[in-house]
């Protein structure tokens, strides 16, 4: 059998519509839905917990679909051309593509797993191998923490006293810093913390930037230093803001600004 030519073509042309239908999602007033765009959703839900199904790819085609007609109706308003909405549209595209542009630095420039040991190291080094549990008071001017040793020398309770300091996370709780090792205070804190014996408090106030202070050492033990595999995660992703901090230094520093 011979085909007529007119039939032919609405073969042919039909032919040629199918990969352009499968394509797309659906049309809305002539304008398609690509079916990507229907995959992104799918694949942004899926960070979610949601799992891709039937169902699911339904209720998103639904909702592609009547975004099609919100967005077509906004655009015969004008609404694309307001001013406000279009900063928010701009802010709303950098933020999308700067994320784009922090994976594909973080895939190109992982964290090793030598740069992990390293900074794993150099905390525990930081460390030390001892923790300390001490109390303390602090007060803005040097007299008055002088005035607290002579009452603390004269048999005043440190926890009454510590109710005054002006660090309010321990004047609830006698003055209590809980388990710490040196490395979490400023030094001139940390010095003369370690220099105590149990028990001892200082007998001169100990100057930092937050003012006097008047430290007791209640106990000291070996420091618990959690293992590697415990950290991990924490100090990969410290050295991976520190890439991104350094990456965009670097960028910063070799733009023109105006």
């Amino acid at each position: 059998m011979t085909l007529q030519p007119a039939r032919l073509l609405m073969i042919l042309l039909a032919a040629a519509a199918f990969p352009a239908m499968a394509q797309n999602l659906a049309v809305v007033n002539g304008k398609p839905v690509p079916s990507s765009r229907a995959d992104a959703l799918i694949k942004q839900l899926s960070t979610q917990g949601q799992q891709d199904s039937p169902q699911l790819r339904n209720m998103v085609k639904e909702e592609l679909i009547n975004r099609e007609i919100l967005i077509q109706e906004a655009d015969k308003r004008g609404l694309s051309n307001n001013q406000d909405v279009k900063n928010q549209v701009e802010i709303a595209r950098q933020s999308i593509v700067i994320r784009a542009l922090v994976a594909d630095y973080l895939k190109k420039n992982p964290v090793s797993d030598a740069e992990v040991q390293a900074e794993y190291d150099k905390f525990k080094s930081q460390a030390g191998d001892k923790e300390y549990r001490a109390r303390h008071i602090l007060v803005e001017k040097e007299e008055d923490a002088k005035g607290i040793i002579a009452k603390l020398k004269g048999g005043a309770k440190f926890e009454e006293l510590a109710k005054q300091s002006k660090d309010p996370g321990s004047a609830a709780n006698g003055g209590d810093l809980d388990w710490a090792s040196p490395a979490s205070f400023v030094k001139p804190f940390s010095d003369a913390m370690t220099g105590l014996q149990k028990g001892q408090v200082t007998e001169t106030p100990v100057k930092t930037q937050f003012g006097f202070h008047v430290i007791k050492l209640e106990d000291v033990r070996a420091a618990k230093i959690p293992a590697l595999e415990e950290v991990k995660p924490q100090i990969s992703e410290s050295l991976q803001q520190k890439k991104l901090q350094a990456f965009q230094q670097q960028l910063r520093e070799k733009a023109k600004i105006q």
